[in-house]
């Protein structure tokens, strides 16, 4: 027996996994989620259960595919233009967070003993996946 719904792809936070749905929606492709009540209810089990989960029908994968192979999975500017390593010229940069400094270290630690694991300030940086080059975003 063929299967009816094919996944295409897992996401950590169900708001990501919306913003996908919703692109592939706008092509006319439908779309259905899976763990999504359960990772809005606990954050926390996310890479326990595998991330919010999407699924397409199976006659719509190449499509769906298709549609998300023209998302850059990379950090833009404000422009719409790829982030760029100064380091290495490389436009393979992901934006992610850091505690390297005191200030970000006490609010974790804050945030995780005291008010129950919620972020109570967060520095962001870029990292290239070329060079690993951490740097700050302008």
């Amino acid at each position: 027996m063929e299967k009816e719904f094919a996944k295409i792809g897992s996401y950590q936070y169900t708001s990501e996994a919306i913003i996908i749905k919703g692109k592939l929606e706008s092509e006319g492709i439908e779309v259905f989620m899976a763990d999504n009540f359960t990772i809005d209810t606990d954050p926390l089990v996310s890479n326990a259960i595998g991330g919010v989960k999407l699924y397409v029908r199976s006659e719509d994968i190449d499509k769906a595919t298709a549609v998300l192979s023209e998302i850059s999975r990379y950090s833009v500017d404000d422009k719409g233009q790829a982030v760029v390593c100064p380091k290495c010229n490389s436009d393979k940069v992901d934006v992610g967070t850091t505690v390297k400094e005191k200030k970000s270290l006490f609010a974790f630690l804050f945030g995780f003993l005291v008010a129950g694991g919620m972020p109570v300030y967060t520095k962001y940086t870029y990292r290239c996946s070329n060079c690993n080059n951490e740097f700050e975003i302008k």
